[in-house]
């Protein structure tokens, strides 16, 4: 698992789709991490691939063995939220309430709002540098 919606099969970079998680490195970001790898550990993920992301990253609908949706899973557990941009909207009545203000840097992206979250950053390095 690399993070809340990016896993590695056979060496290969997929990002799960429609949904966006919270990176390592902001809020909820380790434990939409953890989630996923519980979620996975022991399993065959199967990977039906759809494009190729703006990064050159796989994108698929990933499923367990038992025909569950690890990105529909994720959304559920109020790990990460629906990006109708790229889903249409399917995962957005899964979503719990308030995932969205817990989930707000993720919230902000898909907005267009990269201000929100290059400040974020900036003030997380300043509290390192402090530290």
């Amino acid at each position: 698992m690399i993070d809340g919606d990016s896993i590695v099969i056979r060496k290969t970079q997929v990002r799960l789709f429609g949904v966006d998680a919270p990176e390592m490195n902001h809020p909820y970001g380790k434990k939409a991490k953890w989630a996923l790898v519980s979620l996975c550990k022991g399993q065959t993920v199967r990977a039906v691939i759809s494009e190729k992301d703006a990064y050159g990253r796989t994108v698929a609908r990933c499923y367990l063995p038992d025909g569950r949706d690890l990105s529909a899973e994720m959304v559920k557990l109020g790990l990460a939220i629906d990006w109708p941009k790229f889903s249409r909207g399917i995962y957005r009545a899964m979503e719990v309430p308030d995932a969205r203000k817990k989930m707000w840097l993720a919230d902000a992206r898909q907005k267009g709002r990269m201000h929100v979250w290059e400040q974020f950053d900036y003030n997380e390095m300043r509290k390192k540098k402090a530290g």
